[in-house]
């Protein structure tokens, strides 16, 4: 029996126990995330990555606690609207010199593209840091409003080449940068002695914060009692998705749950977090049941080669009693989840202010967090103390209508 048939079966016997029949948007209606809310704030971020030999445990790092630090950036209230933008670099007569992922609120998809990231390349010190500067300031699709929270973290152990003629120099991007109202700050992994003062003066220029790391990162990933249900529990809301629109649509939505299935219990259970707070089980488009209820899509304005496998030769009421099924079982686990991640986030803190006490807290993503929430405060977004947003379990259904196709 496979995935998808034990599914069902937990479906059906859910609505033979009596879940509610609910249109599937006023069942949901608890999980649309606050940052739907009019005057919610927006935040942009584009982390600028040095990904030269060098850099290999920062990299490994940073995929660990995507998840973790976007938790952290839209752990205020109102709930920010999030985009993260990547831009990888090296330098001249490596295999590339830069790679730019530019500005989504996927951010599954922003994990994806950091798990593309390798160290490789580098070896004589100077990178083209000033190109990827560039990049970042002239290229990322920002935002034209000044209400918008818009943020640039350069990590890297080297200077810049400050001696190919054709190049765009750090002190003329920094200007440009404040005329477009992006703050830069710069975050040093390792001591080289000739990065720190330029890495300080980017920063000072660009009305950021400079920080120094260790080379390698220092991220902390604090084990749990509860990781393992809670893997468990990211397979088990997968299996609820239902993959709808054209081919390519579908295979990217379970590609997606798939990574997170593949990932470090550490980071599927951030992710989770994540996914609660935003009110999705898979960020951007393609499940049908979250995206009937947020109105990107209707029943009515689909062909039948786009409907999900399991609903193409099923009537009309058949489809609404599956969608039904499904949204129930997926708000059951997701409830279970709720309870486990607020266990899971009273257990990190405790062991992370161990770690604080014992000299250990200069971490990577710790240091992205406090900066995010001390830039973001003088835009009059309220960040709290520091701890992650935490999901709530959805409310009881209000009414007892049928969801329309």
């Amino acid at each position: 029996m496979n995935a998808r048939t034990i599914y069902r079966f937990l479906a059906s016997t859910a609505l033979l126990l009596g879940l509610s029949g609910a249109s599937l948007k006023a069942q949901e209606s608890a999980s649309v995330p606050a940052s739907q809310a009019a005057g919610a704030p927006q935040v942009e971020v584009c982390f600028v990555l040095d990904t030269t030999g060098s850099m290999g445990g920062l990299i490994e790092g940073a995929k660990l606690k995507i998840w973790s630090i976007a938790n952290q950036m839209i752990a205020a209230q109102p709930r920010p609207r999030l985009k993260v933008a990547l831009l990888a670099f090296r330098d001249r007569n490596d295999s590339y010199v830069t790679r730019l992922f530019d500005l989504t609120d996927d951010l599954d998809a922003v994990y994806a593209n950091l798990r593309t990231f390798e160290a490789g390349g580098g070896g004589d010190e100077p990178e083209s840091v000033n190109q990827a500067l560039y990049e970042a300031v002239t290229k990322v699709t920002w935002s034209s409003s000044r209400d918008v929270l818009k943020i640039v973290f350069v990590v890297g152990d080297s200077p810049p080449h400050m001696d190919y003629p054709d190049d765009q120099k750090y002190p003329a991007v920094c200007e440009l940068a404040v005329k477009k109202d992006l703050i830069i700050n710069t975050i040093q992994c390792g001591t080289n002695p000739r990065t720190t003062p330029i890495w300080r003066e980017i920063a000072s220029r660009a009305e950021g914060r400079f920080v120094a790391i260790g080379q390698t990162g220092d991220v902390q990933i604090v084990r749990t009692p509860v990781d393992d249900e809670l893997a468990t529990l990211n397979t088990a809301i997968g299996a609820t998705l239902l993959p709808y629109g054209h081919a390519a649509q579908r295979r990217a939505l379970m590609a997606k749950q798939a990574a997170s299935e593949d990932a470090d219990a550490s980071a599927a259970a951030d992710r989770l977090a994540y996914n609660a707070a935003t009110g999705r089980v898979v960020q951007g488009a393609g499940d049908l049941i979250d995206d009937l209820r947020t109105d990107k899509v209707t029943l009515a304005g689909l062909t039948p080669e786009e409907l999900p496998t399991e609903m193409r030769t099923m009537t009309s009421e058949q489809q609404q009693e599956y969608l039904q099924q499904q949204a129930a079982r997926r708000r059951e686990l997701q409830a279970r989840a709720a309870e486990l991640l607020k266990q899971r986030r009273e257990f990190i803190d405790a062991e992370m202010k161990k770690l604080l006490e014992a000299g250990k807290g200069n971490s990577f993503d710790r240091q992205v967090a406090e900066i995010i929430r001390e830039q973001g405060r003088r835009r009059g977004i309220q960040y709290g103390d520091g701890t992650a947003a935490q999901p709530q379990p959805p409310r009881p259904d209000e009414t007892d209508s049928q969801p329309q196709p």
